[in-house]
């Protein structure tokens, strides 16, 4: 009899589980195949891996490596062609000159490029699956849960097959970031289309549209501020996932934070988390920006 559990006999006050023994021996069975398949394919993954790496770091150098006022005058010229704002691009030129002055600007260019070609990466494996499960219902039935188990799969979860997979470094940060960043472009762009008026699609239909045609002329368009909140929240996440990916190697403003949260440096982490902010700040604004320009350029062309 138990005599902490309400005087309940054992069988009802601990759960009936695997003896640890078993436990053991499946947990190492499995760990020990993942291992050797692994190992068997090591060389085709470094072969895939190394462009990757190569043009991450050819990334990183042009960011990091070229001159500030270059990086400035560039990074400014793209909000503005985005967002055609020149709030948004004053804000942006004083987040990174103050970014700059507390001596943050390497490791801002370094995440900037992480995050940049993450996001890109994302959307273009995200925007053709979303476009497939809004066509077809039994792809969503699929999809869903696939999606749901990513997004509701702790962070840093996602780091244990990466590094076992890939090692430690840029490419399994990449690899993990986009992983983790894909969801809601694929989620979104499934529910953009969707929610286009099937009256719409049956009149583009009625006039004789292709299959194409209705795809690239009407819901794309009428979907768009869906599919670029899509692609506002994949940069988001992104952001918040390079933290968690400075554990593997990936540098950057993530490694920073972590670095203070180890040593409990306030200052370096609230100075760091402020660049994080500022960033992200400024995809956000561009990308609605751009989003609704867009959208107003469609009307207009429709009127």
């Amino acid at each position: 009899m138990a005599s902490d559990c309400w005087s309940l006999p054992e069988t009802l006050c601990r759960f009936p589980a695997m003896e640890a023994k078993t436990l053991r021996l499946m947990r190492k069975t499995i760990d020990d195949g993942f291992r050797d398949i692994v190992r068997s394919w090591a060389d085709t993954i470094d072969a895939a891996t190394v462009p990757l790496q190569m043009f991450l770091n050819a990334l990183e150098r042009a960011f990091a490596g070229s001159p500030w006022v270059l990086v400035l005058a560039v990074l400014l010229a793209a909000v503005w062609a985005t967002s055609r704002s020149w709030k948004i691009v004053l804000g942006t030129a004083i987040a990174l000159c103050l970014i700059g002055w507390v001596g943050l600007w390497q490791d801002t260019m370094v995440t900037l490029a992480m995050v940049s070609f993450c996001t890109v990466v994302a959307v273009i494996i995200g925007l053709p699956i979303g476009i497939a499960a809004a066509r077809s219902d039994r792809l969503q039935r699929i999809v869903s849960p696939v999606l749901d188990v990513m997004q509701t799969l702790p962070s840093f979860v996602y780091l244990i097959p990466v590094v076992v997979i890939f090692g430690i470094g840029k490419v399994p940060g990449m690899i993990a970031v986009v992983i983790y960043a894909v969801p809601p472009m694929i989620r979104l762009t499934n529910l953009g289309i969707r929610l286009v008026d099937r009256e719409v699609t049956e009149a583009a239909e009625a006039f004789g549209s292709s299959a194409r045609q209705k795809l690239w002329n009407v819901q794309l368009p009428l979907a768009l501020p869906t599919i670029m909140t899509g692609v506002n929240q994949t940069i988001m996440m992104s952001l918040s996932m390079v933290v968690v990916a400075s554990m593997v190697g990936v540098g950057g403003l993530g490694k920073n934070v972590l670095q203070a949260i180890n040593n409990q440096f306030f200052t370096v982490g609230f100075l760091n988390g402020f660049a994080l902010v500022a960033i992200a700040i400024v995809f956000d604004r561009s990308s609605q920006a751009f989003g609704l320009r867009l959208q107003k350029h469609r009307e207009a062309g429709h009127d």
